[in-house]
């Protein structure tokens, strides 16, 4: 038998490599695995019985919820009522957040809150990064009022010399 691959076999039982890398040999139509997007024949045969008998289904499992069934009733409250995956967080933050100080205030009451464990570490980076951008939405602010006022003051300074010449 001829090997196709590269690479020394795992086992005297076996021939096939394993290890890093790419153990098929370029063009090899075999070793290419299954095509993105491609699903299970399982799957889709599932879906095809599905599809005709869906809403008869759903009125059976309504109606078992109905007649006292836990599992039937978990189903429908989970589809009625979606799990809630983040929930608000109240913090007390410095009014004013249009500063550099103020924001190093803000940044500094998010990271106490973490620390005594009012808030999750996980809501504190979000916190966290939503002050970075505000951060940054006042740099760029202020950045182009400045660039602005030099930009005027060279207007200035050459219409002053065109005039003195």
């Amino acid at each position: 038998m001829e090997r196709w691959f590269k690479g020394p076999p795992v086992s005297k039982t076996t021939s096939r490599s394993r290890g890093p890398g790419k153990p098929f040999l370029p063009g090899n139509r075999l070793g290419k695995g299954r095509p993105v997007g491609s699903r299970n024949t399982a799957t889709l045969t599932l879906q095809a019985l599905l599809d005709g008998e869906g809403e008869a289904i759903t009125r059976k499992v309504i109606s078992l919820a109905k007649a006292g069934n836990e599992t039937a009733l978990r189903l429908c409250l989970e589809r009625l009522i979606a799990p809630r995956k983040e929930r608000p967080v109240q913090l007390k933050l410095p009014k004013d957040i249009s500063t550099a100080e103020g924001l190093a205030q803000a940044q500094a009451a998010v990271l106490s809150s973490a620390a005594q464990g009012e808030i999750t570490i996980g809501d504190a980076v979000q916190l966290a990064g939503l002050l970075e951008i505000r951060r940054k939405t006042i740099e760029t602010q202020e950045f182009e009022q400045r660039l602005g006022e030099m930009e005027n003051r060279m207007n200035l300074g050459e219409s002053e010399s065109r005039k003195a010449s």
